[in-house]
C-alpha cells in the first residue's frame, strides 16, 4: 500500500459546500468568451441522461459546469441532482496510474505495462493449459454507462477459453429474465410516457430512475386526474408520496399481495377475454392456480386491506393502458422470481401489451433480457440463466477442493468484494485463487485482494457507449466522445484486451496488417476482407473486438474514438435485420443501399455526440419480437404455478427473535451511485449513509437522530449513524448502497478513511432465491442496539 501511494494522483480542485469552484471565463482582447459545451452522458444510473459540460481547472481536466443535453434523444435536456457531482468521479484522490503487482509481504509494487501484460498472460494461460479455460472466471464488463469493456473483454475471454462469467445482472434481474423469456421469448418494458396507470413495484424512481425523465414523468402522472400512479413499497418513499395509491406492504410480503390482486381479477371477471383468446396460451392453468388463492388471508398477511386490494385490481383492469416496472426492492427479496411471474399476471391477461402506454419489446443491439437456462455451474450445479452464474454462489465455486473449481478470476470495472453478499468470504475466495486480475480506475476493495491491478482510463477519458437503451417506438444509441485524454500510465480497456490477446497469441499481426491494407482501399474492401477472414478462420470471431480496434478503430476513427470500432460488428448484424426501422430513423439513412446500411449506421452513431436514433417503428412491431415458438404469450410456467401454490400454506418472512429487525441493505437515495463515485465528499447530504429507523423503534431502543447504533446480523457487525424517519415501518430499517468505501483522507491516522457502512459486510450468500439464486439483500434479519 505504501508503494501504491506514489502512484495515486490527487487531481481534485477546491470545493466549498459541494460546489466546484469555477474559474473566470477565458478572455480574448479583454472580452469574456462563451464557454464551450461538450456533449457526454451521466454515468450514475442506468438512464445515462445526456449532458453538456464545460471544462477548466488544472490542465483543463476539471468538469466545471453541467447541464442537460436537449439534443439527447432520450433525456431531452432532463437531468437530476446527481449529475452536477460528476467531477468527484473524474477527479479524485484515488486514481491509479501504474499496473500493480502483489509482493510477498502482501503489499503492492508498481510495474510497467509490458511486464504486467506478459506475466498475466503467462499465468492465465498456465491455468488454462493445466485445468482448462473453464477454470478461469470472468466477473464484470462495466458499470453504469461503462459498457464497452464488456464488448472488448470478449477478446480475452475467447483467447483463454473462458466458459463461466457473471455480472451485477445476476444478482438483480435473472429471475425476471427467465420468467419474461418463458412468457414472451424476450424482455418487455413499460411506456410510462403515455400510460393511464403506472405501477412501480419495489422501486423508487425518484432516486433510482430507470425510465427517461423520471421525476418529470412522476410529477406529470401524479398531477393528471385522468392518470393513476401506484407504488408498491414498504417505505413511504418520495415516489410513494406522489402516488394516488401507495400499497405499503409488510416487508418481504409482495408475493401475497400480487397473488391477491390477480385473484381478484379472476373472481370479478376483470381479465380481457378477447385478448386472451387472440394472444395467450396456458390461461386455464393460471385460472386454476388463482382460484385457490384466499384473498382475505393474503390481505391480512401482506398488511393491505382487502378493500384496497380490490379497488387497486379494478383500477388496473379498467385502465386503457398500464405500464409496470419491477426493481431491486423485490428482485433482491424473498420469492423474487415468483414475484416477477405474478406481476405479469396483472398486465398480460388485461391486454396491456403492444399498444401505446402499455408494455413493449424494444429494438436494441443487444438483448439484455436473455433468460434461458444455459447449463449449470461446475461445482454447486446451480442453474445458469442468461449465461450468468448466480453471484451468491461464486465463492462456493472457489472455496472447495472440487477438481472443477474456479482457479483464476478476471474482475473488470466492478467491485464484487463490496457489492456481493458476504464480503468477508469474497475476500477469502480471491486470496484462494491461483491468480486474480482486477481492471479498474482505483485501488478498490476488490483490487486490494488481487494479484495484479491494471489501471484503466475513466469513462470520460475514452470513447464509451450506453447499451441500456430500451425506448420505443424510437430507440437510440449513444457513443460518448472522450472529454479528456487518459492520464499517463492508464489505458482504455480496449487497449488492455488487445494487448492481452496479442500476448496470448490469438490476435495475428498479419491479419491486422491485411485488414489495414484493405481499409486503405475503402470500407467496402474492408468489409469484404473481414468476411473473407472469418470464413477462412472462424476463430477470429472470438477476437473480433480487438481486431476491429486495431484496424477500423486506430486507423480510421483515431485514438479518441478507437474503442467504439467494436460496435461496427453490431451494426453489420443489426442493420440488415431491421432495415426498414433503421432507414426510418434518420434522413441520413433513408436512401442507403442494403450493402452499405451497416456502415452508414455505424458512421451515423459515432458522429452523433448527443446520441443517434437507430430504430423507428410503429406499435405493431412490438409483436414481431414475441419470440416464442408459436408467437403467442405463454403464461403456464409449471415451476411458478407450483410456487404460487406454496403461498397458500406459507406465511411471509418474519424476523426471528434473535434478529427482530428487517434490514434493507442497499437503499437508493439522493446521493448514492453504487461505488462509481468513491469520494464521500460528493454527497451534499447524508454523507455518513445513515441507518433509517421508525420513530417508535428508535424510542424503544433509546436512539436519537445522529446517535450511533450497532447493527448485528448472522454474518457481520457494523456501527451506523441513526436517522429517525417516518418513511419506515416499525421493524423495518434501511442502509444506503455505495457507502463504506476506503478513500484517501489526509486527516485519518493511516491516510485513509471509511465513511458509512458497507452493506454486504452484513449480508449472507445463503439468503437467495431458489430459482435464480438472486440475493435477499432487502430483507436481512438484523439486531439493533444503542451504543
Amino acid at each position: 500500500i505504501h508503494a501504491q501511494q506514489a502512484i495515486l494522483r490527487p487531481t481534485r480542485n477546491f470545493y466549498f459546500w459541494g460546489v466546484t469552484r469555477m474559474p473566470s471565463a477565458a478572455t480574448k482582447n479583454g472580452a469574456k468568451q462563451a464557454p464551450e459545451w461538450r456533449q457526454s452522458a451521466c454515468i450514475l444510473c442506468s438512464a445515462n441522461c445526456g449532458i453538456e459540460v464545460t471544462l477548466g481547472g488544472d490542465n483543463n481536466r476539471e468538469i466545471i459546469r453541467t447541464r442537460g443535453d436537449k439534443a439527447h434523444p432520450g433525456s431531452k435536456g432532463y437531468l437530476c441532482n446527481k449529475a452536477s457531482r460528476l467531477n468527484h468521479y473524474q477527479n479524485r484522490a484515488d486514481r491509479l496510474t501504474s499496473p500493480m503487482r502483489r509482493n510477498a509481504q502482501g503489499g503492492y509494487d508498481a510495474i510497467d505495462w509490458d511486464t504486467a501484460i506478459a506475466e498475466i498472460a503467462d499465468k492465465l494461460s498456465t491455468v488454462r493449459d493445466t485445468h482448462g479455460g473453464e477454470s478461469i472466471f470472468y466477473y464484470g464488463g462495466g458499470g453504469q454507462g461503462n459498457h464497452l469493456p464488456g464488448v472488448h473483454a470478449q477478446s480475452t475471454i475467447s483467447s483463454l477459453g473462458i466458459k463461466y462469467r457473471s455480472n451485477a445482472l445476476a444478482q438483480e434481474k435473472t429471475g425476471e429474465f427467465w420468467v419474461s423469456d418463458h412468457m414472451l421469448g424476450n424482455w418487455a418494458h413499460g411506456d410510462f410516457e403515455h400510460c393511464d396507470v403506472a405501477i412501480f413495484l419495489g422501486k423508487n424512481p425518484w432516486h433510482s430512475h430507470g425510465i427517461q425523465q423520471a421525476r418529470a414523468t412522476l410529477r406529470e402522472i401524479s398531477k393528471d386526474p385522468k392518470r393513476t400512479l401506484i407504488v408498491i413499497d414498504p417505505a413511504r418513499t418520495e415516489s410513494a408520496e406522489l402516488a394516488d395509491i401507495h400499497l405499503a406492504v409488510k416487508p418481504a410480503s409482495d408475493a401475497w399481495l400480487l397473488a391477491a390482486l390477480a385473484a381478484v381479477m379472476l373472481e370479478e371477471n376483470l381479465f380481457d377475454e378477447d385478448f386472451i383468446e387472440s394472444h395467450i396460451s396456458g390461461m386455464d392453468d393460471v385460472r386454476a392456480a388463482l382460484g385457490h388463492v384466499d384473498i382475505a388471508r393474503n390481505a391480512k398477511l401482506c398488511g393491505i386491506s382487502e378493500d384496497q386490494i380490490r379497488t387497486t385490481a379494478r383500477t388496473i383492469a379498467a385502465a386503457n393502458a398500464v405500464a409496470m416496472f419491477e426493481d431491486l426492492g423485490v428482485q433482491m427479496n424473498r420469492h423474487s422470481t415468483l414475484i416477477s411471474y405474478l406481476q405479469r399476471l396483472l398486465w398480460l391477461p388485461t391486454g396491456n401489451f403492444g399498444r401505446a402506454g402499455t408494455q413493449y419489446i424494444p429494438n436494441s443491439f443487444t438483448n439484455f433480457g436473455a433468460g434461458r437456462l444455459s447449463g449449470k455451474s461446475p461445482v454447486t450445479q446451480s442453474p445458469i440463466l442468461g449465461g450468468l452464474v448466480p453471484c451468491n454462489l461464486i465463492t462456493d465455486e472457489i472455496l472447495t477442493d472440487h477438481p472443477d473449481r474456479f482457479r483464476a478470476m478476471i474482475i473488470e470495472a466492478v467491485n464484487p468484494v463490496h457489492s456481493l453478499a458476504e464480503s468477508q468470504r469474497f475476500r477469502e475466495a480471491m486470496r484462494a485463487l491461483d491468480v486474480s486480475v482486477v481492471i479498474d480506475v482505483a485501488m478498490t476493495e476488490s483490487a486490494r485482494e488481487a494479484d495484479y491491478v491494471l489501471p484503466s482510463a475513466t469513462q470520460y477519458e475514452k470513447a464509451e457507449a450506453t447499451f441500456f437503451n430500451f425506448e420505443f417506438p424510437n430507440n437510440y444509441f449513444h457513443v460518448r466522445h472522450p472529454l479528456f485524454p487518459p492520464l499517463e500510465g492508464t489505458l482504455s480497456e480496449a487497449e488492455i484486451h488487445a494487448r492481452l490477446a496479442e500476448a496470448l497469441g490469438t490476435l495475428p499481426t498479419e491479419r491486422v496488417a491485411d485488414l489495414n491494407v484493405a481499409l486503405g482501399s475503402g470500407r467496402d474492401a474492408f468489409r469484404a476482407a473481414v468476411m473473407q477472414g472469418l470464413a477462412e478462420d472462424p476463430s477470429l470471431m472470438g477476437v473480433a473486438p480487438a481486431l476491429l480496434y486495431r484496424t477500423l478503430g486506430q486507423q480510421h476513427l483515431g485514438a479518441e474514438l478507437a474503442p467504439a470500432a467494436a460496435l461496427w460488428a453490431l451494426t453489420q448484424r443489426f442493420a440488415p435485420t431491421s432495415a426498414s426501422a433503421v432507414r426510418a430513423s434518420s434522413e441520413a439513412l433513408a436512401n442507403t443501399h442494403d450493402a452499405e446500411l451497416g456502415d452508414a449506421l455505424f458512421d451515423h452513431i459515432v458522429s452523433s455526440p448527443s446520441g443517434a436514433v437507430i430504430s423507428s417503428e410503429d406499435w405493431s412491431a412490438a409483436w414481431s419480437r414475441v419470440n416464442t415458438a408459436d408467437g403467442r404469450i405463454h403464461l403456464n410456467q409449471p415451476e411458478m404455478l407450483d410456487e404460487m401454490a406454496v403461498l397458500n400454506s406459507e406465511q411471509p418472512f418474519s424476523a426471528p427473535a434473535a434478529y427482530p429487525f428487517v434490514l434493507s441493505a442497499g437503499e437508493r437515495r439522493a446521493f448514492t451511485a453504487n461505488t462509481i463515485v468513491r469520494d464521500p465528499d460528493w454527497k451534499r447530504k447524508d454523507r455518513a449513509g445513515t441507518l433509517r429507523i421508525n420513530p417508535n423503534d428508535a424510542r424503544r431502543l433509546n436512539l436519537g437522530d445522529g446517535a450511533t447504533a450497532r447493527v448485528t446480523t448472522a454474518t457481520g457487525i457494523a456501527e451506523a449513524v441513526v436517522e429517525i424517519s417516518e418513511r419506515m415501518q416499525e421493524g423495518h430499517v434501511a442502509l444506503p448502497n455505495g457507502a463504506g468505501l476506503i478513500y484517501p483522507d489526509q486527516a485519518a491516522a493511516e491516510g485513509e478513511d471509511v465513511v458509512g457502512v458497507a452493506p454486504n459486510e452484513l449480508t449472507s450468500r445463503l439468503d437467495r432465491d431458489r430459482f435464480a439464486g438472486t440475493p435477499w439483500h432487502k430483507s436481512v434479519p438484523a439486531q439493533l442496539e444503542a451504543i
